[in-house]
């Protein structure tokens, strides 16, 4: 039995234009034409289009899934003990995650003030004192600094968690634009940067597009920063780096 690409994408959750580019790049390239020059898939290709949204979801790149599903040395249980082990680091991660937020709540519902350390205990080993430390040793001096301490004074932990949830959207809307193989020169990704640009101007300083550049240059040249930003997806500082770059020259900046 085979299956159209309109089928196969109701089946695995993804878009017909996810299907396309997995086909252009042949990471998944369907077994089978109609007789119309359609593609068809057979069970075959639902197995390792399987594979290709297991491995995604736990953040591989798509040229090294491929490598791992072409590796002649693998086979189906490699595979498995490989995804066992990466699923049981996943779970431990996101159970000590889950307790951390549970003594927030908790903290939050006796009228107890957390500790700073406490309230970041939710991201395991970053360390917001070295990322204040950074902000004040680069900017220290400038009104944009100053205006960033004063705003960030104000904010309640509520606020924080909203303004890492708009990070959050983003960044899971920029992976997509990604995922799409849009360009960073494209009107989609500049309208992002802006909507990176104007994310900056409301919660900490109003963000020039001078500024917005020079920002772009430091994810890429500051391996903390693009560790972050990479961390949503590979290569999304670079990627970032150039539409902000595009976003300026289009708004004279």
């Amino acid at each position: 039995m085979s299956h159209s690409v309109g089928q196969v994408a109701g089946f695995a959750g993804v878009t017909v234009r996810t299907l396309h580019h997995y086909d252009e790049i042949g990471l998944l390239v369907p077994s089978g034409r109609s007789h119309a020059g359609h593609r068809r898939y057979g069970d075959t290709d639902l197995d390792r289009l399987q594979q290709i949204l297991f491995y995604r979801e736990l953040g591989f790149p798509l040229d090294e899934v491929a490598a791992l599903l072409d590796d002649p040395e693998a086979d189906p249980r490699a595979h498995l003990r490989r995804q066992h082990d990466l699923l049981t680091a996943r779970i431990e991660k996101l159970q000590r995650m889950a307790a951390a937020v549970e003594h927030a709540m908790e903290a939050r519902t006796m009228g107890i003030d957390l500790t700073p350390e406490e309230k970041f205990e939710v991201f395991g080993d970053k360390d917001p004192e070295a990322h204040a430390e950074e902000a004040e040793r680069r900017w220290g001096g400038t009104e944009a600094y100053a205006e960033s301490q004063r705003r960030a004074a104000r904010y309640t932990k509520d606020d924080w968690k909203r303004m890492q949830a708009e990070v959050a959207s983003w960044g899971e809307r920029y992976d997509a634009l990604m995922e799409a193989g849009e360009p960073a020169t494209g009107e989609r990704a500049m309208d992002m940067a802006e909507e990176h640009r104007l994310h900056i101007t409301r919660w900490f300083y109003g963000c020039s597009y001078e500024t917005h550049r020079g920002l772009g240059e430091m994810y890429v040249a500051d391996e903390r920063f693009k560790e972050f930003y990479d961390s949503m997806r590979p290569g999304l500082a670079e990627h970032l780096r150039e539409a902000i770059a595009a976003n300026a020259t289009r708004h004279g900046g």
